[in-house]
Order: C-alpha cells, then structure tokens, then sequence
C-alpha cells in the first residue's frame, strides 16, 4: 500500500485549526514584530485538516520500529522495555512547566529529587561524588576527561595518553582526541581480557589514565582490574569506566570499589529512558575523594533542610551544560530506582545476564563464538560461517527485519570479524528470546535454499534496502525537486 507524504495530502484552502482574532494593541504605525523578522514569502507549508494530521502522524508512528512494538537487541545500547510510570511522572505540571531560571526557593522540589537521585547513583556506583550535568554518554566521557586532566593540572604535570582497550566503545578514544589527548590502543588476549604485558608496555608517565568498558563490548567482565590498578599506580594514572553497560552490574558490583577513580552513568540506557535517534540523554558523572573538587559547577547541596545550587568551587573545570541537565531524564530514573528498590534492582542485572546466556547458549553452534569467556549481559557471536555460504552479518540483520525483530548492533566490536552483538535485557520473556532463534535459524536455513532472499532483504517494511554508503556521501532530505 502507498503512503502519502503530508505534502500529497495537501489541498488548497484545507486548515485544521482557527486562530482567535489578535487582541493585542498596536500602537499607530507600528507593528507587532519588527520587519526584519517578518518573512515576506509564504512559507511552503502542508494544508491539510486535523483529521488527517493526526491519521498521518499515528500511521507514520506504527511505521518505526521501537521497544514498545517489538524486541529490540541493540548491542551495548540496552535499548530495554521503560515503565510507562516513569513517563508519566516525568509529565508532571509542576515538573514539566519548571523554568530553569527559577530561584532555588521555587524549586525545592525539583532541587531534592536532583539531589536524592545522585545520592542513589552514589550508592549504586560506590563513588563518593557526583554531577549529573552532562547531557550524554559522550559528554559524561569528556567530563571525566576533564577531570583526569585538571588533576595533572594540579599536579603541576602535563599529562598526554589515555589508554584506550581495543574492545572499548568507540565514543572513548573520540572523547580522548577531542580533550586533546593522543590515544594508545591497548590489545585483547584470547580471552577477551586487557593483555596486561600490552598494557605494561604502553603505559609511562605521559600517562594520564585508562579507560574500560566494565563488562566490555564483548559482554565479558574485567577480571583483572586489581592488577590494571597496580599498573596505573606506578605512574599516579587514573582509571576511567565507561558505564554504558552499567545495566549488567546493577546491586552487584560497584564501579568505585573496584580500582575506578570516575566513571559516567547513561540514565538514559539504564534508568528508564526511551532514547535513539539523537536522544534525550544524560550521562552523569560519578568520582572518588581524588577529583570531587574539581567537579562541574554547580554542584546541589542540602544545607538545613534545603537544597542549593553551589557555585562557590574554586577548582572546578566549569559548567558542561546550560542550566543543570535534562531534568525529564532525571524524575525517570529516581521513579525507576525508588520503584525497584534495594531488592529489585540487583534483580534487574540476573534477569538481563540470564537472558544473555540463554540466547547464547541457542546461538552458539550456528555461529561462531570467537571469546568464549562467560557472558554478562550481551555476547559477540561472529557470521563467518554464514559469509562463506554467501549472505554477511548485514543481511542477516536485514532480513531479520521481516520476521519483526530488530537487528542486533553488527560490524562491532572490531575485533571480532562479521561481529554480531546481542543484548536481550531484563525485560524480555524467553517466549520472545525464542522467537529470536527461531528467526536466526530459519535465515540461516534460507542462505542454503533462497540466498536472493535474503541479500535483497528486507521485504516487508515501509523502505527497501537501501545503499547506505550512497546515502551517507550524497545526502539529500528535500522532498522537493526544485529547493527554494
């Protein structure tokens, strides 16, 4: 069935809303908005009737595929079911309508949630500090690049390498370049695991600190983080956790009392916020005793019952963000914590590394499995035996787009050829876990019997295949042939 763009639908003369008469007085030979603002060509808009705007924007909606409508096993993003609880409660009037210019006295409410939600990601994280002002992951990184440095700084050193494992997100040695640091890649034994005599020879003191994956993109637990931590020591470098994969240590492990010195939080992948596409996010930032100083101002403080914005730090690297962060994301993630409790969210962590090794288990003989080590939440499984019988990880991820399910992150981490990584969550039942095998398997079986089938996949979606290298390097969003 075709689907009409809203520019098709558009007729002449079609409104669907009616604007009261402007009641606002104008003096003589004045107008209400400045001619230079005013624009003098009428913008080339859709008119269509409301009806149809709310038909259009509903079918476009059951188009996209998301957690809500299906699986959803994006490796290491923890694309995870969000209470609909949480969605409301963060639509709160007297959330929602907050303005950040607000004083402090009209906003205790917001200023105490803010405030027990990093003594919450304290507590979980075992850090003694906390900020929750960067907006992403990816800012939650830099943060805590900043802080590295500023504590050289400090020091009075000028620190120049962060050490980066090659099993790493692929944000770290990004957000390293862009702090202006030089980045040595660290190997990987057979394991999985940091090669440690790598990573002796590689760390001097132009070393200003590592940064981990805890459990790594592989899905595999560090296990040697007390002698990384010896190794840092010799040259006072500083360890980084990434804490993208948080969602596998929840009551469990805590980062701070494993050899980490900072570490950011993605309350969007973790915490109970829909995200993708760009966004919302937040990546708070947890630290040790050794670098609380110099966290971004301001920091919320409880001072005799009340709560404050702290601006008086001294040694602090600065704002990382205007005002103090993406607050719908914050009343999200205290609902999701206050509502699971000390009990549930340890519970959380089994579920998701119980489906990880359930769904591995399943797959393991149909592909490859190259780091063989136990899972935590996700796994690495390889297509190489599918690629030599003709059909890559790519279209087997297309094609598992026919059976309504989405693909699994592939092509990462590098170091696993035709890499494909799978991250079930908590939230899915092993009915569903099955009908993910079930999928793989029959697509494996269609690679002997119908390969067409699944290198031109998908079939049943909105849009084909499409070549996604052309579109990156020729890119064109104007439905109109003509711009103006």
């Amino acid at each position: 069935m075709y689907r009409k763009l809203i520019f098709e639908l558009s007729k002449e003369g079609r409104e669907g809303h009616t604007l009261p008469r402007c009641d606002v007085p104008v003096k003589k030979n004045e107008d209400l908005i400045p001619d230079k603002y005013l624009r003098h060509k009428a913008a080339n808009l859709p008119q269509v009737a409301e009806n149809e705007v709310v038909r259009h924007f509903v079918m476009l909606s059951t188009l996209n595929h998301h957690v809500d409508k299906a699986f959803y096993p994006l490796g290491s993003c923890t694309m995870k079911y969000n209470p609909k609880i949480n969605e409301r409660l963060a639509g709160l009037p007297g959330f929602m309508n907050l303005h950040p210019e607000q004083p402090a006295e009209k906003v205790q409410g917001a200023l105490r949630l803010m405030y027990e939600l990093g003594e919450l990601l304290k507590e979980i994280t075992g850090f003694s500090a906390i900020t929750l002002q960067p907006a992403a992951g990816a800012q939650g990184e830099l943060t805590g690049l900043l802080l590295i440095k500023k504590y050289h700084q400090m020091k009075g050193r000028q620190r120049t390498v962060i050490l980066v494992p090659d099993s790493a997100h692929g944000t770290n040695p990004a957000s390293a370049a862009i702090c202006g640091f030089r980045i040595k890649t660290v190997r990987s034994t057979e394991q999985g695991l940091v090669d440690m005599e790598d990573l002796k020879a590689k760390t001097d003191e132009n070393v200003a600190g590592i940064m981990l994956t805890n459990p790594s993109t592989l899905g595999i637990f560090e296990t040697q983080l007390k002698e990384i931590r010896a190794v840092m020591d010799e040259v006072d470098a500083l360890m980084y956790m990434d804490g993208a994969n948080l969602n596998a240590l929840f009551g469990i492990v805590r980062p701070g009392e494993t050899g980490f010195d900072v570490m950011h939080i993605n309350l969007h992948k973790s915490f109970s916020t829909p995200h993708g596409g760009g966004g919302p996010g937040s990546g708070p930032v947890a630290v040790n005793d050794k670098l609380k100083d110099y966290l971004p101002a301001p920091i919320i403080i409880e001072k005799n019952g009340r709560y404050l914005l702290e601006y008086n730090l001294p040694e602090s690297i600065g704002s990382v963000h205007t005002f103090y962060g993406n607050f719908a994301i914050f009343v999200r993630a205290y609902a999701y914590i206050r509502i699971l409790g000390k009990s549930g969210l340890p519970q959380v962590t089994r579920h998701a590394i119980i489906n990880a090794n359930y769904l591995k288990a399943q797959l393991k003989e149909l592909f490859e499995l190259e780091y063989p080590a136990p899972t935590m939440h996700e796994f690495v499984l390889s297509a190489e035996k599918q690629k030599k019988r003709g059909a890559k990880a790519l279209d087997i991820a297309k094609r598992l787009l026919d059976y309504g399910v989405h693909p699994p992150t592939v092509y990462f981490p590098l170091i696993v050829k035709e890499a494909m990584m799978i991250e079930p969550t908590e939230s899915e039942s092993k009915e569903m876990l099955d009908v993910f095998v079930q999928s793989l398997k029959q697509i494996d079986r269609e690679i002997d019997e119908n390969l067409e089938t699944v290198l031109q996949a998908p079939h049943n979606t909105p849009v084909r295949r499409l070549d996604e290298a052309g579109a990156v390097k020729n890119l064109n969003i104007n439905y109109f042939k003509n711009k103006v």
